[in-house]
């Protein structure tokens, strides 16, 4: 995001990280900034500050840089990139006048991706003067901003989670099941990943409704039956999962979803009996 904003004609001034070296690496990969390793009264030179850290970390580096400040935080901007927490957590620099706010980008980040932000949503919220300076930045990104209502902001990240990082727990899953069937790792992906292309096309096309494909969507309890008892002979996580995931399955898409439910739970009660003799 610095490095675009960078390109942009943002001006870089500090840049902080965990230590020197941190940041000066920061600074490379932005092409830009004064690289720091711990937080100067030279931050109150720029009149945005943007906090890129661990969720974790943000409290209290909120509170140091307000003891760093003090008043002379009046009326700058301070946004923060979480996706978990609202701008309640610059409360310390919101008391000395500061105008906080957050903008996550919906995307996924890595040491080895360096994503497109154009057309990425940004999830925004705070005091107003620092969600126009946010909305700024993402419209000059080509993103698009919304601002977030609920009343816990951590749903909203959650929602991530379930179309990212669970996503790749549940593709290993499916392909270590390929793998005990004689498949080599390569094969059992080369066999998937076209699924799952191909489903988000759907979705995207059709909607979830129509995209909705596999027994359940059939009524083919039968195949569900035969499923759970394959996979009550391995790894208790993987019929955990396949159960709590057909039951939300039917939740979700089944538009007679109590009956689904209650049909799947008889199957998987006779299955756990049938296991304990």
């Amino acid at each position: 995001m610095g490095r675009r904003l960078r390109e942009l004609g943002w001006r870089i001034g500090a840049v902080t990280g965990r230590s020197l070296a941190s940041a000066r690496a920061a600074v490379r990969v932005m092409g830009t900034g004064y690289a720091q390793g711990a937080p100067t009264l030279q931050i109150l030179n720029s009149r945005v500050t943007l906090i890129a850290i661990p969720d974790g970390a943000i409290e209290g580096l909120a509170k140091e840089l307000s003891e760093i400040g003090g008043d002379a935080w009046h009326k700058k901007i301070v946004l923060h990139t979480s996706g978990s927490l609202d701008s309640s957590v610059l409360q310390p620099l919101a008391d000395l006048g500061a105008s906080t706010g957050s903008m996550h980008p919906m995307q996924t980040f890595s040491e080895q991706n360096m994503p497109d932000l154009a057309k990425c949503i940004f999830g925004i919220d705070g005091a107003q003067a620092a969600v126009q300076v946010a909305r700024k930045m993402i419209r000059q990104m080509d993103g698009v901003a919304v601002r977030l209502s609920g009343a816990n902001k951590a749903a909203y990240h959650a929602a991530g989670l379930f179309a990212c990082g669970f996503v790749l727990a549940l593709m290993e899953s499916g392909t270590r099941l390929l793998m005990s069937q004689g498949f080599k790792r390569r094969q059992a992906l080369r066999a998937l990943l076209p699924l799952v292309r191909q489903t988000l096309n759907n979705l995207e096309r059709v909607g979830p409704n129509a995209a909705w494909t596999g027994p359940l969507s059939r009524g083919d309890f039968s195949t569900v039956e035969r499923h759970v008892n394959a996979l009550s002979t391995g790894a208790p996580e993987f019929l955990d999962t396949y159960q709590e995931l057909s039951r939300l399955t039917a939740r979700m898409l089944s538009s007679k979803s109590g009956a689904m439910v209650k049909q799947l739970e008889e199957i998987f009660a006779a299955a756990a009996i049938s296991k304990q003799k």
